[in-house]
């Protein structure tokens, strides 16, 4: 047992306070405050506010008395002490959000379906993918119960992404596939075990976008806009070195798309996904929206009128308030691509901000990465979308 308590000493609400911490791992600090009854809500970054009436009590289940001194000393030379900065927390919308470290050589992947099931074959070559770079690769999928476009039930798909998230061998939690569902587990996901996780990488796109939005609106994390693991033996090449690059070095990322007719340039921090899935966030408590930001969109399968809705949809919910540019990926199979191109245009007009498209991002072989909550620019005249930096 290397659970520590203080001397209840700190003042605080009219009281005195201990706090207990561990300097093995959070897991068995938040077990301790678990079996002792200590609220989840007592939780604060890196330790537990514990009232000096219960400070006999943690020292008889187990707790070592350390002065508050030693105390910090003992968790900041176990990597435990966590700065606000650098702890998982909601942060106001357009606010640069935490950026998780980059991956390096043998750090463990955990493979899930938040949403729908993978079929097994891409999945493996996805799989050997990321083990060709050095990666070690956990697969945790679900399968169909009741309803077959799920990977399992909601309570299911929630405990695997939670389980992944705050296992603290695991450096990031992939999506094995999009399809549809991710909206469905949001309430179920355990958001005080995450948040009370160290920082790691979410990659994932199309109904992972409800995972991006909810993981930057509750968690303040950045997370990685990028192909599924089923579908990376089938990314263009040029795209597959670009992930590669990103994740395992990290730096700048510049995509070129189509000039804005108007031009005009726009800095805020990038926000969005599939159009689709962020309409249907309107009015939940998961929405990141887009205010003192750059709007990305991508979308498939999707009549002109149907973008056209989800749009509006977006626009009528106040999402787009205060957005300062946007960014269009591909629209594959939605149509004609000219009426496509058309009908965002005239609907996104009315923001009076410099619109790029054609960016390579979205549900085609080149669907290069993009870290959603850093700053970005769109060039409109140039029709670029710039990231100055991406993982740490």
């Amino acid at each position: 047992m290397t659970v520590l308590v203080d001397p209840p000493d700190a003042h605080g609400h009219g009281r005195l306070w201990s706090h207990v911490a561990s300097d093995e791992s959070f897991e068995e600090l938040h077990a301790f405050a678990r079996g002792l009854g200590i609220p989840e809500r007592g939780f604060d970054r890196d330790h537990y506010d514990l009232p000096a009436e219960w400070y006999q009590r943690a020292v008889e289940a187990g707790a070592v008395p350390v002065t508050s001194r030693e105390l910090l000393t003992r968790i900041t030379a176990a990597g435990l002490r966590r700065k606000k900065s650098q702890t998982l927390a909601p942060r106001r919308p357009g606010r640069v959000l935490l950026r998780p470290s980059r991956l390096r050589d043998g750090d463990l992947v955990a493979v899930v379906t938040p949403a729908g099931p993978v079929d097994a074959d891409r999945l493996a070559a996805g799989a050997q993918v990321l083990r060709g770079w050095g990666l070690q690769v956990r697969l945790d999928v679900g399968s169909p119960d009741t309803l077959p476009w799920l990977a399992g039930s909601d309570e299911e798909r929630a405990a695997r992404l939670t389980s992944a998230w705050t296992d603290p061998d695991v450096r990031a939690v992939w999506t094995a596939r999009g399809g549809y569902g991710g909206h469905r587990i949001l309430e179920l996901l355990d958001w005080d075990g995450l948040s009370a996780a160290s920082p790691r990488l979410l990659v994932g796109f199309s109904d992972t976008t409800a995972l991006h939005q909810a993981f930057a609106a509750r968690l303040g994390v950045a997370t990685l806009h990028a192909p599924g693991v089923a579908a990376l033996s089938d990314s263009a090449a040029a795209s597959l070195t670009e992930l590669r690059r990103v994740v395992l070095e990290g730096g700048p990322v510049e995509l070129v798309g189509r000039p804005d007719p108007q031009g005009g340039t726009a800095t805020g921090v990038l926000v969005g996904g599939n159009l689709t899935v962020l309409a249907a966030t309107c009015g939940t408590p998961s929405t990141q929206p887009a205010v003192g930001g750059i709007a990305l969109l991508e979308d498939v399968g999707e009549e002109p009128y149907r973008l056209d809705r989800s749009v509006t949809q977006l626009l009528r919910s106040g999402w787009f308030e205060g957005v300062r540019g946007v960014a269009l990926g591909a629209f594959t199979r939605c149509g004609d691509p000219v009426q496509v191109e058309a009908a965002l245009r005239e609907r996104l007009s009315t923001l009076g901000v410099p619109v790029v498209s054609g960016l390579p991002v979205g549900h085609e072989p080149a669907n290069h990465p993009v870290l959603l909550g850093v700053r970005a620019t769109v060039d409109g005249s140039a029709g670029t979308l710039h990231l100055d930096t991406t993982l740490r």
